[in-house]
């Protein structure tokens, strides 16, 4: 996309990005740990009261509460970027298999059914004596039916 053609991200979208890279940061980690090193080496001052206790419970459910949504919203913007940068690249590769693409749409038994023909995948090229051959989801079908073909007919001489 050309600048001109991007949209503008929303309000909360830059907030949220902001706020999600500015806490995955060391600083940030520094200043959470030296606020809870502050109130424990309080606590004395404070007779360890239950307002004390309170305090650093209370701050810690708030902050933990509102970044849940903020790290969500964050990994589903990225995993929505990765995927449709590799939904490119299996659209692009001429021998890749284009059922793929938005293969994050499928229920889990779809996906599991996808992932055993992988494990066919892995396991024809073990046998193979070059790192180089490959194989495809069409070619591993085609030479399992090209084998109970074979069979079949062994039976019936």
């Amino acid at each position: 996309m050309k600048k001109n053609q991007k949209k503008s991200a929303s309000v909360f979208e830059k907030f949220a990005s902001k706020v999600t890279k500015a806490t995955g940061s060391t600083p940030a980690f520094l200043g959470a740990f030296a606020i809870v090193l502050i109130w424990a080496l309080s606590g004395p001052l404070f007779n360890y009261s239950e307002t004390w206790q309170l305090v650093i419970n209370t701050g810690t459910t708030i902050i933990t509460f509102l970044m849940v949504f903020l790290i969500q919203k964050a990994q589903n913007k990225d995993s929505m970027a990765i995927q449709l940068k590799l939904n490119e690249l299996v659209a692009s590769h001429e021998f890749a298999s284009n059922r793929l693409v938005d293969v994050e749409d499928l229920s889990e038994a779809e996906m599991k059914v996808l992932q055993q023909y992988y494990v066919l995948l892995s396991q024809l090229s073990k046998k193979e004596d070059s790192l180089q051959h490959s194989h495809s989801i069409d070619e591993a079908k085609e030479t399992h039916e090209l084998k109970k073909a074979i069979k079949k007919k062994k039976r019936k001489l």
